[in-house]
């Protein structure tokens, strides 16, 4: 049996053209094996990294908070990707010194021109390392009030309690003044009650008392105070002072406050109007000189009416 003449050069592909030179730099030539070694290893390094990441996520779980894990994984993440990036540029024929001095020149024009940007920034960096508020606190932040969702390099997402994804440039959130609602565990809340003064003070205060003992959320240290603050224009009125906690707090508020206003009904002390005593004072004389003036008047003006009839008779 005769096998028939194979050219196999004509059919396997050309091993050689990967060695074929694409463009020389002054460091080396630069084949397209070189380009394919390069996208795999960049390749490789960022499935490697992702994989490592995703595995730190699952070990710090438990032992990190959200908000202060997530900040470190993504610096080390795009840290590690940066320094491999440069490490495999030689492999296409760039020197990475001189591109650092480039990169240098290139960021210090690109600072001037986007001032904004770089303050974010700095800013989330800060923000990331200060910590003044962590993801799921609720704040306010220059009129912005909600829970924070996500603190990012450049901005901070806040959820506003009616349901509004709000973005906030990093600089403005570092540089405005920040309320963290729930940075202490305990928080005040202060009502004024008026009653009026026919009501007996004291007994309104010891009811008040005796509800906020009932609440198991009240807290005794630091204690509760109900006291008379003022003596109004139509009222009494009674301040009470309660501390309780932070994930209580709305809650308690709330309630309290209906069952004090039911409970002092009930016993009869109400909430009074606004009052206001008019004086209407009436005269029921008249001065002498305002009825003489009339008929002066009235003289004056038909006097030379009679001298003129005088003169036409005579």
């Amino acid at each position: 049996m005769i096998l028939p003449d194979i050219n196999l050069p004509a059919i396997l592909p050309d091993l050689n053209l990967l060695d074929n030179v694409l463009y020389t730099t002054s460091k080396s030539q630069v084949t397209p094996g070189d380009l394919i070694k390069f996208v795999i290893v960049l390749t490789f390094s960022i499935i490697f990294l992702r994989v490592i990441i995703i595995y730190l996520r699952r070990t710090l779980k438990d032992h990190v908070s959200k908000d202060v894990g997530e900040p470190i994984l993504k610096l080390l993440y795009y840290g590690s990707l940066v320094v491999i990036f440069i490490s495999i540029l030689p492999l296409i024929g760039i020197d990475p010194s001189g591109l650092l001095l480039a990169g240098g020149v290139a960021g210090i024009v690109l600072g001037f021109a986007s001032q904004n940007i770089v303050g974010n920034l700095v800013s989330g960096c800060f923000l990331m390392f200060e910590r003044p508020i962590k993801i799921g606190d609720q704040v306010d932040v220059n009129g912005i009030a909600g829970y924070v969702t996500d603190i990012r390099i450049i901005s901070t997402l806040i959820r506003t309690y009616d349901g509004l994804l709000v973005r906030i440039p990093n600089q403005q959130v570092f540089t405005t003044n920040i309320t963290n609602i729930v940075g202490h565990p305990v928080r005040r809340f202060e009502y004024t009650i008026r009653i009026r003064y026919s009501d007996d003070a004291g007994a309104a205060i010891w009811l008040i008392k005796d509800l906020i003992d009932k609440e198991p959320f009240a807290l005794l240290s630091p204690s509760p105070s109900v006291f008379v603050n003022e003596l109004g224009d139509s009222s009494v009125n009674i301040v009470v002072r309660i501390w309780a906690p932070v994930s209580e707090w709305f809650g308690l508020k709330t309630r309290l406050l209906w069952n004090i206003k039911k409970t002092l009904e009930e016993n009869g002390i109400e909430i009074p109007y606004p009052q206001r005593v008019l004086h209407i004072k009436s005269e029921t004389e008249k001065k002498p000189q305002l009825a003489e003036e009339p008929n002066i008047n009235r003289l004056e003006a038909t006097e030379p009416v009679l001298n003129f009839e005088e003169r036409v008779l005579n």
